[in-house]
């Protein structure tokens, strides 16, 4: 199911006309639709309100683009972009690194950390694209501080990163490809927590 696009400028008759003249050029011009798949609870209300308050752009380079699923989003290149989906299991008590974001507003937002892990509708156990178990506890360095943010927790090689809310339901995904980490911080999440931020949080890292 595709989705709209959250905004639509009003047109005047004057304007509607112009577009269908120029409809070659404007549907040249039209940005690449990402595939990303539907989370089980892309359905939820709240996942509406997540995607509505989810910014346009995370900064250079990594604009906003079309995909093709309900509650999802993504930015940047579209061939290999940073990707969002709302609705994604909700994780229980685990032992998977988890770290806490606090951000410029006052909003902390708590976040498990896992390497080389494909976007996944389970809350655990997914596979790599590999065909092999992914481990859980190879999601971070073991001895970096969990308050320190994601960075201080990510390897910059040639894994991928998936990030997933903790203590909320529903639960919010986001995919960072390795060349995204391997460019630039991760603190752009923080750009992400007033849309998080929808959905109450019920539980914390310990």
């Amino acid at each position: 199911m595709s989705r709209s696009p959250r905004r639509r400028p009003a047109r005047t008759a004057a304007g509607t006309a112009a577009l269908a003249l120029a409809g070659v050029p404007l549907l040249a011009g039209c940005a690449s639709t990402v595939g990303v798949a539907v989370a089980p609870d892309a359905a939820d209300p709240a996942c509406a309100r997540v995607v509505l308050a989810l910014p346009e752009s995370l900064g250079d380079g990594l604009d906003e683009l079309r995909t093709t699923s309900q509650a999802t989003w993504a930015w940047g290149d579209p061939t290999d972009p940073v990707t969002l989906r709302c609705g994604v299991a909700v994780p229980g008590p685990t032992t998977e690194q988890c770290v806490t974001m606090e951000t410029a507003s006052g909003t902390s937002i708590d976040w498990l950390v896992r390497a080389d892990a494909e976007p996944a509708d389970t809350g655990s156990g997914s596979n790599g694209s590999d065909g092999t178990e992914d481990d859980p506890d190879a999601t971070a360095d073991p001895d970096a501080d969990p308050t320190a943010g994601p960075d201080a927790l990510l390897d910059p090689g040639s894994s991928d990163w998936t990030f997933v809310t903790y203590g909320r339901d529903p639960a919010v995904e986001v995919h960072v490809p390795a060349a995204v980490v391997a460019e630039r911080s991760t603190s752009f999440l923080d750009a992400l927590s007033p849309a998080i931020a929808q959905v109450e949080a019920t539980r914390a890292c310990l």
